[in-house]
C-alpha cells in the first residue's frame, strides 16, 4: 500500500529544493491511497482531499485486511434491488416459497430501499421500514416478509455490508391467543354461505386441517370412500414461472393420509354427483426434472372449470361468504385448519399426532404454533403426580 501526492513530484528543483508541481496540480483531490484487494489482487485506489483523511484510511484497510475482514469499498455501492435479485436466484428454495421471497421484495422492500446503496442503509432506516410495514402489514405477514429480508443482508455481510443493519430491528410480539377460532356452527355456516360448487370446502378444511394449497390441489382420486380417507400428495400454487399450477407437497410430512369425518365424505359424494370433476390439463412441477403438461381432475374448479389458485376467483367471494357468515375480516382458510388443530388437541392428542395430522416438519412447529391451546398442563401434571405418590393406608413408606 502506498499514498502518493498528485499535486506535488517527489523530485525538487534547485538549490532550495523548491517542490515541483505536476500536470494536475490544484485538480481534484490531492492524495490517493494505492491498495490491492486481497481477495482478487485487483488493484485499487481511493483519494483525498487531506493528506490525515489518506492516512487514516490507509491504516485501516491495513488493519481489516490483517484481520481478514476487509471489505469492497466499491462492493457496497450496488443497490439493495439488485443485490436482493442477485441473492434470489441463488437460493435453493421451493417453488412457492421462491414466489414468496420474489413478491415480498417486490412489493415490501423495494420501494423504500431498493435504490439505496447496500453499505449506506442503517439500523435507523431497518427500523424505519419495519415502523412503516406496520401500516400494511399485520405482525405474522410482516415476520415473513422480514425473515425474507434480513436473511439477505445477512449473506452480504463480509461481501459488501460490515454489519446487517436488521440484525436490531425489532419486531412487535406475535400474540396468537388472538387467533380467532370458529365454533362448529360457524363452520357450518360458512359452507351454507359459500357458492354450491365449493360448499364442501370450508367442511373440508375443518374436518382434516388441510392447508389451502392442499386442498385447491386435491384431485378425485385421492380420496378414498372406503377406507374414509383423503390422500395428500400435491398442492395447488402459482408461481411467476409456471401460473396457477401442480407442485410438491410444502414437507416431506405433508405428504400424509388423512382421516376424514363422514358428514364431510357425504359432502363430498354429494358435490361430485352434482358437479362432476372434468378433466383439466394442468402444468404439474412436482418434479422440477419433469415439469410436463397432464390431465387432472381437481375436485374444486371455479364455475367456468378453471382452477382454483389464489387471487380474485377466489378471494373475492370468500370474502364475500365470510361476511356473509359473520365470521372477522380477513379470516381465511387457514383459520379453519387451526379449527382441526385445536380440536385434536382439546380432545387429549399428543403433539405428535397432531404434528403428523397437520403435516408439520417436526413437533416443534406445533408446540410454537398451538402450545397455549394444551389446557390444563399444570393441572395434569400434578394430578400425575399426586397418583404416583399416594400410598394406601395399607402400604408402609419406607424411608430408609
Amino acid at each position: 500500500m502506498a499514498i502518493d501526492d498528485l499535486w506535488y513530484s517527489k523530485k525538487t528543483r534547485g538549490p532550495d529544493k523548491k517542490p515541483i508541481k505536476l500536470a494536475r496540480h490544484g485538480r481534484g483531490d490531492r492524495w490517493r491511497v494505492r491498495y490491492a484487494d486481497p481477495n482478487t489482487g485487483k488493484p485499487l485506489t481511493r483519494s483525498f482531499a487531506k493528506k490525515p483523511d489518506a492516512e487514516l484510511f490507509d491504516a485501516n484497510v491495513r488493519a481489516d485486511i490483517s484481520r481478514g475482514q476487509y471489505l469492497d469499498l466499491k462492493a457496497g455501492e450496488v443497490t439493495v434491488k439488485e443485490y436482493a435479485e442477485e441473492w434470489r436466484k441463488n437460493q435453493i428454495h421451493r417453488e412457492n416459497t421462491a414466489s414468496r421471497v420474489e413478491r415480498s421484495f417486490r412489493l415490501h422492500l423495494y420501494p423504500d430501499l431498493g435504490d439505496r446503496p447496500m453499505n449506506k442503509v442503517r439500523p435507523s432506516h431497518a427500523q424505519k421500514w419495519v415502523k412503516d410495514r406496520l401500516d400494511d402489514l399485520a405482525p405474522s405477514s410482516l415476520l415473513t416478509v422480514f425473515t425474507a429480508v434480513k436473511a439477505m443482508f445477512e449473506s452480504a455481510v463480509g461481501e459488501c455490508i460490515g454489519k446487517n443493519p436488521f440484525k436490531g430491528a425489532g419486531l412487535p410480539e406475535i400474540d396468537t391467543t388472538e387467533r380467532y377460532i370458529p365454533t362448529a356452527v360457524e363452520v357450518h355456516r360458512l359452507a351454507e354461505k359459500i357458492q354450491p360448487r365449493w360448499r364442501p370446502i370450508p367442511l373440508l378444511a375443518a374436518g382434516t386441517g388441510l392447508r389451502p394449497a392442499e386442498l385447491r390441489g386435491l384431485e378425485v382420486g385421492h380420496v378414498d370412500f372406503l377406507r374414509r380417507t383423503v390422500s395428500v400428495e400435491q398442492q395447488l400454487i402459482r408461481s411467476k414461472e409456471h401460473g396457477v399450477h401442480i407442485a410438491k407437497v410444502k414437507t416431506k410430512t405433508s405428504r400424509r393420509t388423512v382421516e376424514v369425518p363422514q358428514l364431510v365424505l357425504d359432502e363430498l359424494a354429494r358435490h361430485i354427483q352434482r358437479f362432476p370433476p372434468a378433466p383439466i390439463v394442468m402444468m404439474d412441477a412436482r418434479d422440477p426434472r419433469k415439469v410436463a403438461q397432464r390431465e387432472s381432475q381437481l375436485l374444486f374448479t371455479s364455475a367456468w372449470g378453471n382452477p382454483v389458485g389464489d387471487g380474485g376467483a377466489w378471494n373475492t367471494p370468500w370474502g364475500k361468504t365470510v361476511k356473509a357468515a359473520e365470521l372477522p375480516e380477513g379470516f381465511g382458510l387457514h383459520g379453519l385448519r387451526h379449527y382441526f388443530a385445536t380440536s385434536l388437541i382439546h380432545a387429549g392428542r399428543s403433539v405428535k399426532v397432531v404434528q403428523m395430522a397437520l403435516g408439520h416438519a417436526n413437533p416443534t412447529i406445533t408446540l410454537n404454533t398451538y402450545v397455549h391451546e394444551w389446557p390444563g398442563q399444570d393441572e395434569r401434571t400434578r394430578d400425575v403426580l399426586e397418583a404416583a405418590l399416594t400410598i394406601d393406608d395399607g402400604e408402609e413408606a419406607d424411608h430408609g
